[in-house]
C-alpha cells in the first residue's frame, strides 16, 4: 500500500502558528475593541441612549454618513476608470501615476487636510474659481466630501486593478467578433467580473471615510449641526475627559462600520455564487 505523504509546509506547526496569529490579532484588534465595550458598560442604558442620540451627535452622524457614502460612490466610479487606464493603456509616466495613487496612504492626513483647505478655500486656486459663481467648497459638506474622495480613492483602484489584470481578453474578443458593442461588452462581460472587487473597494473606502479625522478637520469648518463630523465630537469628549461618552459614540460608529462591511461582504459572496452558477 502506498502511504500518502503529508505535504510539507513552509511554516511548520499549526498550533504555534495559530497561537501567534490569535495573540497578534488580540493585541492589535480584539483588546482595543473590547475596551470600548468595557468603558461603555460603565454607563447605564438610559445614559448611553441619551449620549448617542443627542441632537448634536445625531447631526454629526448624518454629516459623516452622507459625505462618506457620496465620496465612496464617487471613488467607486473614478477608481474603476483609473484602474482601467492603468491596466489597459501604455503611456509615458504610467509608473509615476501608478505610484501617485498610493500617495494618500503615505501622506500624513493633517498635511493633506491643510493642502486641500488651501486649495479649496475662496482664495485658493480651485476655490477662487467656484467662488465666482457663488459656490463655496471649503468649510462645507462639499469640502468634506472632496477630502474623503482624496483619501478613499486608493482602496477602489487597488481592489479593481488586479482583477482587470487577470481578466482574460478572449471573451471580450469573442463578443466583439459576434457584433457586441463596447458598452455591451463592458456591462455583460467585464462588469460582472469586477463587481465584487468594486464592492470590496467601496466598503473599505466607506469604512475609512467614516472614521477619517485628520484630513477633514481643517476643511470641514466644524460648524455644529452643519459640518461637524462624529470623530470630532469623539475627540472633543476625550479632551473633556468624558471617556464614557467618547467610547459610547465610538461604539456606535464601530457597529455601523461592521454592519456596512458585513452587508458588502454578503453582497459580494452572493454575487460570486451567482457568477459560479452561471458558469
Amino acid at each position: 500500500m502506498n502511504k500518502t505523504k503529508k505535504a510539507k509546509r513552509v511554516i511548520p506547526g499549526f498550533g504555534l502558528s495559530m497561537g501567534v496569529t490569535v495573540s497578534i490579532l488580540s493585541i492589535i484588534v480584539l483588546i482595543p475593541l473590547a475596551s470600548l465595550v468595557i468603558y461603555t458598560a460603565q454607563m447605564s442604558w438610559s445614559d448611553f441612549i441619551d449620549t448617542v442620540t443627542s441632537e448634536r451627535v445625531m447631526a454629526s452622524y448624518q454629516v459623516s454618513l452622507i459625505t462618506a457614502f457620496i465620496a465612496s460612490a464617487i471613488n467607486a466610479v473614478m477608481g474603476v476608470i483609473l484602474a482601467w487606464v492603468l491596466v489597459r493603456y501604455k503611456f509615458p509616466g504610467k509608473r509615476i501615476l501608478d505610484g501617485m495613487i498610493e500617495l494618500p496612504f503615505a501622506l500624513p492626513t493633517a498635511v493633506a487636510g491643510i493642502a486641500l483647505t488651501s486649495l479649496t478655500a475662496d482664495t485658493g486656486y480651485i476655490g477662487s474659481f467656484f467662488a465666482r459663481f457663488g459656490i463655496s467648497i471649503a468649510y462645507t459638506r462639499v469640502g468634506i466630501t472632496f477630502a474623503l474622495v482624496f483619501i478613499g480613492i486608493p482602496f477602489v483602484v487597488r481592489a479593481v486593478q488586479p482583477v482587470l489584470e487577470k481578466l482574460d481578453p478572449v471573451y471580450e474578443e469573442a463578443a466583439g467578433v459576434m457584433g457586441a458593442s463596447r458598452i455591451k461588452i463592458f456591462w455583460k462581460i467585464i462588469f460582472p467580473e469586477i463587481l465584487p472587487s468594486i464592492l470590496t473597494g467601496f466598503g473599505l473606502a466607506f469604512g475609512r471615510c467614516l472614521g477619517e479625522y485628520g484630513s477633514v478637520i481643517f476643511i470641514a469648518g466644524n460648524k455644529p449641526f452643519e459640518t461637524e463630523i462624529t470623530p470630532l465630537i469623539i475627540m472633543s469628549k476625550l479632551q473633556e475627559f468624558d471617556y464614557k461618552s467618547a467610547t459610547a459614540i465610538a461604539l456606535v460608529m464601530l457597529a455601523a462600520s461592521f454592519l456596512i462591511l458585513f452587508v458588502v461582504n454578503l453582497i459580494q459572496a452572493r454575487n460570486s455564487k451567482i457568477l459560479k452558477g452561471g458558469r
